[in-house]
């Protein structure tokens, strides 16, 4: 009897610590990273680590999201690649960054006069749905969200299409185009580097949402704003996951990310829109002018850039994809949306 006490403690002790190991492993959070290109006190950075804070909270804490903003994780154009690659599990960015790569995606960009940062936002999540282009298939969508009215903002006044002739500006993916159609020549580089380049005189103008004067602070380093909004562009940018960490998830881990995901698209479409709001006052507290466009003038613009969304059409159709369906899909959103 004496001789088996001890092998009962030991046996004891053992079962303890293999429940006291197992209760420390479930109870360790899992943790994915985040990779952000907006600066860390850009609204849109803002609300994308608060979605973060809200998935830790939903799942009491079995899911916990280290969030990278400003590039500090992979560079805005790399963001994609590095979702795909691991690099990041999460990811936010811009399809325009990495221009051809999503040729169906890529015509939400097209100058067809978004009204609004929330239009936008809730035109790109329904286009999504219904177009379900393979482009994406290698990632999870979480979610996309889109900036209002991409407008003109220069260092010196353009009030007629003719000021535009020669002038370096700015410009992106189709704003790229854009600027080309209205006579200007293009120039491209991500937000971060534009701050300087419009100090220096790199550029003399950039095609983007007013609220970048306020989030980028480019309003200190331009005078003019040429309101534009009936050609008016967005910047479609997606938040997607690693396809293979997301299957991995528990299931109601994932039901809580689609969930709480389908919640933040209008957070994010209202965001733009009071920060374009606060980047229009920003501008103005520093004595810019803002420079609206006469209706014969604005006509001039839409019939200049009318060519890129046809050129876009019959592009696509003659890659074998759904070139005029996208285009029309859009049309039609942007209408329901105003």
């Amino acid at each position: 009897m004496k001789n088996r006490f001890p092998s009962l403690v030991l046996s004891a002790t053992v079962l303890l610590l293999s429940v006291f190991i197992q209760t420390a492993a479930a109870e360790k959070p899992l943790r994915l990273t985040y990779s952000i290109f907006f600066p860390p006190a850009h609204g849109q950075a803002t609300a994308a680590m608060e979605w973060a804070k809200e998935v830790e909270k939903r799942t009491a804490g079995r899911l916990v999201i280290d969030t990278f903003p400003g590039g500090t994780l992979t560079p805005a154009q790399d963001v994609y690649d590095g979702v795909v690659n691991g690099i990041s599990d999460i990811g936010m960015s811009c399809f325009a960054y990495t221009r051809g790569r999503f040729p169906i995606m890529e015509a939400l960009d097209l100058p067809m006069g978004y009204p609004s940062g929330l239009a936008a936002t809730q035109v790109a999540n329904e286009f999504y749905a219904v177009m379900q282009p393979k482009e994406l298939n290698d990632v999870k969508v979480l979610y996309l969200h889109a900036h209002g009215p991409g407008l003109l903002h220069t260092k010196t006044p353009v009030r007629k299409m003719e000021d535009l002739k020669g002038m370096k500006i700015r410009s992106t993916g189709f704003s790229a185009k854009v600027t080309e159609a209205l006579g200007a020549i293009p120039v491209a580089m991500p937000q971060g580097e534009t701050y300087e380049a419009l100090q220096k005189g790199v550029v003399g103008g950039t095609f983007t949402p007013i609220e970048t004067l306020k989030g980028w602070k480019q309003a200190e380093v331009i005078k003019c704003t040429t309101d534009c909004p009936d050609i008016g562009y967005t910047t479609a940018m997606f938040v997607v996951m690693n396809r293979a960490k997301w299957d991995s998830l528990p299931a109601d881990i994932q039901k809580i990310l689609a969930d709480l995901s389908r919640e933040w698209i209008q957070k994010h479409g209202e965001e733009w829109d009071q920060l374009d709001q606060e980047g229009k006052e920003f501008s103005l507290s520093r004595n810019n002018e803002i420079i609206p466009l006469s209706e014969e003038e604005s006509k001039k613009w839409v019939a200049a850039v009318a060519p890129i969304i046809d050129d876009y059409r019959r592009a696509t159709n003659s890659r074998g994809l759904p070139g005029d369906k996208a285009v029309a899909e859009i049309k039609r959103l942007i209408q329901e949306h105003k």
